[in-house]
């Protein structure tokens, strides 16, 4: 375990998704930040600026991503990493993850998720992600990631967390995290079985409007 304070701190998929038996639930995983955005509506961004790179942040932390609030915890505590100009959120130590939750009604979570060093360098990481939503899916991602690799995650319900980490120990690697992505899924509603027979329904009454009035005119 490594810590920054005190150390002078200065596409291949694995994915399992579980879920109780009857949810329907379901994930959509993004590796470009365009077919993320082209999937949702009303996105909402946390660039972190004016996050602090010169000491640890005590978790957990509240901010937001444009209209959406949310917060978020480290397993110790935060540091920001970058430039005071452009900050990335990291955490303090390298076994350290980061939670994010309390998400509201978005569907769709996404980010730029990578490494950083000991010297604050953004670096190629192996991390893994896994998002839960509030049907009880839990969907985790193991992927090899730079500092501009976008990944994002799409459910048919709400997203409940996001924890981020590395798979890297003893490397004096920190799981980082810029340009937080939070937003509401751009899909039609599919109707509830009661609309589809209502549906159908309508749709054999007109049939039979139609027939009775061609036998009329015959």
């Amino acid at each position: 375990m490594h810590n920054k304070a005190s150390l002078l701190r200065g596409f291949a998929l694995a994915a399992l998704v579980t879920a109780p038996a009857g949810a329907h639930a379901a994930f959509t995983v993004f590796t470009t930040e365009a077919s993320f955005l082209a999937a949702v509506t009303a996105p909402g961004v946390d660039t972190f600026a004016g996050f602090p790179t010169t000491t640890f942040t005590a978790s957990p932390i509240t901010r937001s991503a444009g209209p959406y609030p949310y917060s978020a915890s480290s397993t110790t505590s935060f540091f920001g990493v970058g430039t005071p100009a452009n900050p990335a959120l990291s955490t303090n130590t390298d076994t350290d993850v980061i939670t994010f939750f309390n998400l509201g009604a978005a569907n769709a979570i996404g980010g730029f998720f990578f490494g950083s060093d000991i010297e604050n360098n953004f670096v190629t990481a192996t991390m893994v992600l896994t998002a839960t939503d509030s049907l009880g899916a839990v969907l985790t991602q193991t992927i090899v990631t730079s500092p501009t690799s976008f990944v994002g995650f799409l459910s048919n319900g709400t997203i409940a967390s996001l924890v981020v980490g590395t798979a890297m120990p003893g490397e004096f690697i920190f799981p980082t995290v810029d340009n937080l992505t939070i937003a509401l899924a751009a899909v039609t509603p599919v109707p509830e079985p009661e609309s589809w027979s209502l549906l159908v329904a309508g749709l054999a009454a007109l049939s039979f409007c139609a027939r009775r009035k061609r036998g009329q005119r015959s």
